[in-house]
């Protein structure tokens, strides 16, 4: 029989840049279905890329929650879902190393990754991929939020 998935907690998240790299930001909304508690979060950087803030996102709602749990993780970021569950595994059995060409290289951005990878032995969580702009309403707010973050560093 399978193993059936009931999430406790919701994330929803997101990241944004102005230019890549650029002032960028992240936000997040953690949602608790069963006491109806929401929180909102974001955080801005003066010089980031994109895919760095997908990251950080992650990483800081993770690191919101006091205790282990069981997440359903919603992203646009293929980045960020792709890593979690195809990529992490080959690059931790190689030392954060991919292969590019004939020659092994330091995964890019591997200090954010071995975080979420660290949050990740914590938490079961099961990855969701959203459709970015699409009308999915905390995904649209999550972008709201992680836009709003980045301003000030215009």
């Amino acid at each position: 029989m399978a193993a059936t998935f009931e999430p406790e907690v919701l994330l929803f998240t997101d990241g944004a840049c102005s230019g890549n790299p650029g002032p960028g930001g992240w936000a997040f909304i953690l949602r608790h279905p069963s006491t109806g508690k929401e929180m909102e979060k974001s955080g801005g950087e003066r010089d980031t890329t994109n895919n760095r803030m997908e990251l950080m996102a992650v990483i800081q709602g993770l690191q919101t929650l006091s205790r282990a749990c069981s997440i359903e993780l919603f992203t646009d970021s293929v980045y960020v879902g792709k890593g979690m569950t195809e990529w992490m595994p080959k690059w931790k059995k190689n030392n954060w190393q991919r292969k590019e060409g004939k020659q092994w290289k330091p995964v890019k951005n591997d200090d954010l990754w071995k975080q979420l990878d660290e949050q990740l032995q914590k938490h079961r969580v099961k990855y969701t991929r959203v459709a970015g702009h699409s009308g999915h309403p905390e995904n649209d707010r999550v972008d709201e939020l992680a836009v709003a973050a980045y301003q000030p560093y215009r």
